[in-house]
């Protein structure tokens, strides 16, 4: 897995990750379509993913090309998303992607209150 430096953004897709993308898009026949990952929220435990199959690239999109595998990212989440992983985990605990963001900062307690996320403002 090699990180591909985009319009100064570095993102990664792990081999097994590129593998399960393949593996999807061919089980459901959508050919021409990529794995769209994006920030779809956030709050004290951080930033939350979205993630869908499209094939509307659009123009202020980032693509990430890896093995014929094609990954997009929106103009807004890549500013956060900056050396990201992507990364398909399959163990025990079942199957997933895993995004991996070094910029995800968790801010459990607010400020110093312990008592979680209610009454964050």
């Amino acid at each position: 897995m090699l990180p591909e430096k985009i319009n100064d953004y570095t993102i990664s897709l792990t081999p097994s990750a590129v593998q399960a993308i393949k593996e999807i898009l061919e089980d459901r026949e959508l050919y021409g379509y990529a794995l769209r990952v994006y920030i779809s929220g956030g709050g004290c435990s951080g930033f939350q993913y979205g993630i869908a199959l499209d094939n509307n690239i659009r123009d202020k999109d980032i693509v990430y090309e890896a093995d014929g595998v094609k990954a997009i990212i929106d103009e807004v989440s890549i500013q956060y998303m900056d050396g990201t992983t992507i990364d398909f985990i399959n163990d025990e605990r079942g199957s997933g992607f895993k995004i991996d963001n070094p910029n995800n900062i968790s801010n459990f307690g607010c400020g110093g209150n312990s008592s979680g996320c209610s009454g964050c403002s």
